[in-house]
């Protein structure tokens, strides 16, 4: 064989291809070192091309093992994770409902959590009173997407993959087979798979300042508080159903976290703590406050002061994310299990990206989340963290017995939303208590309280007003 020929044979089948269809100059952008002008090729060696049918590509024999029994039987760790696909009616601002799509009947669906390396046997049933078929695009596999076909109603579908990478992935409804996917993952159908690192998460390094000037850096335990906060917009129309139309303009009718608007900012027993009188609000929007609420009364984040807190986001909609926390600086931000950032105040988030955040409160306070689009502001997108105990709060929690002793946060009083708050995984902090919150049928919420993990508010709240105003 001549020089020439060998040349061909050694690099990219592609490049020989696009060349010969197009007789142009191609030089190689992706594999170093050579490039090769076809016009310059001797016509005999085309033609032996031709007649041998022309170049096969042949890949390696080297890809992701996706057969369930294989996996379940490899000795990996195998997580079981049930979907079913349901259309339920919701409530959202003004007293209104809309129609809605979930999964397993809440928005967002359930957080999966796993470690790098695991395996994930993912199930999606479809019930048979259920309107249409749905599917499950998981970002976190790394397989053929025929396996995110949708299901038929009155079927099941199983699927296994291994969680190679590391970091926050979105989930989504797929659609039925691709048609109508946009209305389901906007009506709802959509969630987080965070895997963990292999090693586990890292130490936080936040530099500090002497009064000279001097850089101190002072490094945090890798465990860590956790939240999640998932972001998305509603295009619907005045009887609560999808709206193509408007989304298609990206005219949206609300913007949502973890499925609700303003559904993290203070509610009636808030302003009773705080200014004595239940009708008197704290917060600018309060379309949550009532008990009658229930699950979706509004409820506020509580951190620690000096408390190591991570954040797992994800931008499960049409419109970027630009991501602030108001009064606070994002200590270090990761994606995948890469740092991005560190000590910035905002980070960009586009349609389906999802990162890290690890930042520290330092000073008692009340602190809004938000995407920092000032009309994705005012249609839902704040959230309150409240760190420490910035209303003085402790001498009259312990006087009155709601409280044995001062707490460093309000959460040992009320307890954190559940919905805001990611399954237990590697360098997880437990949280003080957990409160029945989000956008869940009452049916899940019924079991919820049944299972006796969480507290419902709407219940002890009467009892602790009772004891604040005697």
């Amino acid at each position: 064989m001549n020089k020439r020929v060998s040349m061909l044979f050694t690099i990219a089948a592609v490049a020989v291809m696009g060349a010969t269809l197009f007789g142009s100059t191609y030089t190689q952008t992706q594999i170093s070192g050579q490039s090769i002008d076809m016009t310059q090729m001797d016509v005999d060696v085309l033609d032996k091309i031709r007649h041998m049918g022309g170049l096969q590509l042949v890949m390696p024999e080297a890809f992701a093992e996706t057969d369930c029994g294989v996996l379940e039987s490899s000795g990996r760790t195998v997580h079981d994770f049930q979907l079913t696909g349901e259309s339920v009616e919701l409530p959202i601002m003004g007293g209104k409902t809309y129609n809605a799509m979930t999964f397993s009947g809440t928005v967002p669906g359930p957080t999966l959590r796993v470690t790098q390396g695991d395996v994930v046997k993912m199930t999606l049933t479809i019930p048979d009173d259920e309107v249409t078929g749905h599917g499950n695009d998981m970002h976190a596999s790394q397989i053929s997407a025929s396996a995110f076909e949708s299901v038929n109603p009155g079927e099941t579908s199983q699927y296994c993959y291994i969680a190679e990478a590391a970091g926050i992935f979105k989930y989504h409804c797929s659609g039925v087979k691709l048609i109508g996917m946009d209305q389901h993952v906007l009506s709802g159908m959509y969630g987080i798979a965070i895997v963990d690192p292999a090693n586990g998460y890292k130490k936080l390094m936040v530099e500090k300042t002497s009064g000279s000037g001097e850089l101190d850096r002072k490094f945090y335990d890798a465990d860590a508080l956790e939240f999640q906060l998932q972001y998305n917009q509603l295009y619907l129309t005045p009887e609560g159903n999808y709206d193509a139309g408007a989304m298609f303009k990206h005219h949206n009718t609300a913007t949502v976290v973890n499925g609700m608007q303003f559904g993290y900012v203070p509610n009636m027993a808030h302003n009773l703590l705080v200014n004595g009188d239940v009708n008197k609000n704290i917060f600018v929007a309060q379309p949550w406050n009532g008990l009658e609420h229930k699950q979706y009364q509004s409820q506020l984040l509580f951190v620690e002061n000096d408390q190591h807190v991570r954040l797992f986001i994800e931008n499960q909609g049409n419109e970027p994310v630009f991501f602030h926390i108001v009064g606070e600086i994002l200590d270090r931000v990761v994606q995948g299990n890469r740092v991005q950032s560190a000590a910035t105040e905002t980070w960009l988030l586009g349609g389906s990206q999802g990162m890290i955040v690890d930042l520290v409160f330092d000073e008692p306070g009340a602190y809004a989340a938000v995407n920092h689009d000032y009309a994705a502001i005012y249609t839902g997108a704040a959230t309150v963290f409240v760190a420490g105990d910035p209303f003085g709060l402790n001498p009259v929690l312990v006087e009155k017995g709601v409280i044995p002793a001062p707490v460093p946060s309000y959460a040992y009083a009320l307890g954190n939303p559940s919905d805001a708050v990611p399954p237990m995984g590697m360098n997880s902090i437990a949280h003080p208590a957990l409160n029945i919150h989000g956008l869940y049928t009452d049916e899940v919420a019924s079991e919820m309280q049944a299972s006796g993990d969480y507290v419902a508010l709407w219940e002890v709240i009467p009892v602790v007003a009772e004891i604040l105003t005697s």
